[in-house]
């Protein structure tokens, strides 16, 4: 969506998950749609020639085993069988897979996707080693950490991004700078109809009714549960949305979730983006914010290929 956006024309993708390669079908109608592991995809041999012929490539391999919040460590090299999908598998190595990818199609750029978590401590590693491979495939390579929330989402969520080109091209330094200003959940509140959502258990209620606008529920607890829950303030950006089921965001004055509605909109999806069977703070936890990645892919456009 971010890329239509931005006025490219999206010729589709690969996605393992049945149900969520559904909802994109259902709401991008891609030309190609493949539901499978990204390792079957990239060992086929009968892909059409439109996909060796790509102005831009864009992925986001699964990325818990990154995140701050989750195992880290503890879960690389790993298999298991994950909720995206129906083999048992490792993560972190995805990475490298959807690198094999980019090698396999040659497009002219490329992005990678991953949490904040991929550049710090021990899994810097894997940030190094996702720049060596590319360089030596060909391209040039460029990391950067954004926050949608500088770029017109009124979320916080920081992620990095891998983007390269192919040397060939000798496009100069991207430059990505983002200054928008910041969009409160008191200025999402005024567009929303539907503000409430859920009641909160009294388990949630107990931190929420002693923690002040703007912090976690954990502000207060003794050993810290509750970190992934907030109490959102009418005067601040949204905290990151994510799929976790647990992680809440609650209304300031209300012991309420936040509606669907007011996720939606943090998230920079459209009021009518149909999400089936999908709870939306699932499938938004789990993307870049489309206006995030349609100020990236315009800067690309006005920066690289349109100079081509």
């Amino acid at each position: 969506m971010g890329y239509k956006l931005a006025g490219f024309n999206h010729l589709g993708g690969v996605e393992i998950d049945p149900p969520i390669a559904d909802v994109y079908k259902t709401n991008h109608n891609p030309k190609f749609l493949f539901n499978q592991d990204i390792r079957e995809f990239n060992n086929r041999t009968d892909l059409p020639k439109e996909l060796y012929q790509l102005d831009i490539l864009d992925g986001s391999p699964p990325c818990s085993t990154f995140s701050m919040a989750g195992s880290r460590e503890k879960a690389w090299g790993k298999e298991k069988v994950f909720r995206e999908g129906q083999a048992k598998q490792s993560l972190d190595d995805l990475v490298f897979v959807y690198c094999d990818t980019i090698i396999k199609l040659q497009p002219k750029v490329f992005l990678l996707e991953n949490v904040k978590g991929i550049i710090q401590g021990n899994a810097k590693v894997y940030s190094k080693n996702i720049v060596k491979k590319m360089n030596d495939a060909g391209y040039t390579v460029q990391v950067f950490c954004l926050n949608a929330a500088s770029m017109g989402v009124p979320q916080k969520r920081e992620r990095v991004f891998f983007i390269g080109h192919k040397k060939e091209f000798a496009f100069p330094k991207l430059k990505l700078e983002f200054n928008e200003t910041a969009i409160t959940f008191g200025e999402v509140e005024k567009i929303t109809k539907n503000v409430l959502g859920i009641k909160i258990s009294e388990a949630y209620k107990k931190w929420w009714d002693i923690t002040p606008k703007g912090k976690s529920l954990s502000y207060n607890h003794p050993i810290g549960s509750f970190f992934n829950s907030y109490k959102c303030s009418p005067l601040e950006v949204i905290p990151t949305i994510t799929a976790t089921g647990g992680a809440a965001i609650i209304h300031y004055e209300h012991p309420n979730r936040i509606s669907d509605e007011c996720i939606i909109q943090c998230g920079t999806y459209p009021l009518d983006y149909k999400f089936k069977n999908i709870d939306p703070k699932y499938l938004i936890g789990m993307s870049v914010p489309p206006v995030m990645t349609a100020q990236i892919a315009n800067q690309i456009y006005l920066q690289w290929l349109s100079k081509l």
